[in-house]
């Protein structure tokens, strides 16, 4: 069996934002890694710190208040906590090495330049050409994410495309400055659901015929069954369970994960089931409870997760499968 070549490392991130209400901890000791050729998904409610992660193996964090107090981003093998954020290693990874796809393309992309003079801009800055193979190089690249008309589209504004088209562009730029690495923080936002299927099916059309690797942002796990690997579910700012996307699916260990799984509409059942949400609302993550940061919502919690301190990543059920709870 040979054994998978590892593309992303990431070890023991910590990433905090220092505010007069005290210290947030956005990301808290989060370890992941993402192999070459991998779909991979990490999956939680809006404020876990998902984004933030992603933005801080590529040191977007704005700063201040926001500050990486810690920890290894290993991409092929080079520690990028090691450069500067503004530095010129820095802005070659950016882009070239790994791309971040935004979860609102109308506002990552400027309004009041055409779709063609971005692209060309961003093609330019990291392969080194001249502005007409620039050109021609996006729109090869827009061809390539199925947009029609791709020379003509070169000459619009973002606000005369659709959402879907939007998000296109900004895929394309992935395309175009040949990413190793593509972050889809969640791409399917605001998208109807047609939308949604094809944004990410184009994402999985890169990855298989162009050996890229996929990280995909989501709160919806449903979303990232049919295309991930395996998956993180993040909470209050910590990985809280992980493992291949089947064994999440079938036999979740952590609460959090069965909520969100409960909490999902199904196509099999009786439709007159009600959907079960999970109660309350996620922490404050600059007033965390002392336990575990679940502990105010688990319909599970039990002495022992009152009497001790956050828990550890666990074996739960089959090899590779990992949860931080006490009941494992």
């Amino acid at each position: 069996m040979t054994v998978p070549e590892r593309l992303l490392d990431v070890r023991n991130l910590r990433t905090s934002f220092f505010t007069d209400d005290g210290e947030v901890k956005a990301v808290d000791d989060v370890s992941f890694h993402v192999d070459k050729g991998e779909v991979v998904a990490i999956v939680g409610e809006s404020g876990c710190g998902k984004s933030m992660t992603q933005l801080s193996i590529i040191q977007l964090i704005q700063s201040p208040p926001g500050r990486i107090l810690g920890g290894d981003v290993r991409f092929n093998e080079q520690n990028l906590l090691e450069f500067g954020a503004t530095s010129r290693q820095m802005r070659a990874v950016r882009g070239a090495g790994i791309a971040m796809i935004f979860q609102e393309p109308m506002t990552s992309l400027n309004p009041v330049l055409t779709v063609g003079r971005q692209l060309s801009e961003v093609i330019r800055v990291h392969a080194r050409i001249g502005r007409k193979q620039a050109w021609q190089r996006g729109i090869a690249a827009l061809e390539a994410v199925g947009i029609p008309e791709p020379a003509s589209r070169m000459n619009n504004y973002p606000f005369e495309m659709s959402g879907g088209m939007r998000q296109r562009v900004m895929i394309a730029v992935a395309v175009a400055c040949d990413s190793e690495l593509i972050i889809a923080d969640e791409p399917t936002t605001a998208l109807d659901v047609t939308t949604q299927a094809q944004v990410m099916e184009l994402l999985l059309d890169l990855v298989e015929t162009r050996q890229k690797s996929l990280i995909v942002v989501t709160h919806n796990l449903g979303l990232v069954s049919r295309y991930a690997k395996r998956v993180y579910v993040m909470y209050a700012g910590k990985i809280i369970e992980s493992g291949t996307t089947e064994q999440l699916l079938t036999d979740p260990r952590h609460p959090y994960t069965m909520g969100l799984l409960n909490s999902m509409p199904k196509l099999e059942g009786d439709a007159d089931d009600d959907l079960l949400p999970i109660e309350g609302a996620p922490p404050s993550l600059s007033n965390l409870p002392a336990g575990c940061a679940f502990l105010p919502r688990c319909p599970m919690a039990s002495d022992i997760c009152r009497n001790q301190g956050f828990p550890a990543m666990r074996a739960a059920g089959q090899a590779g499968h990992l949860a931080a709870c006490h009941l494992q």
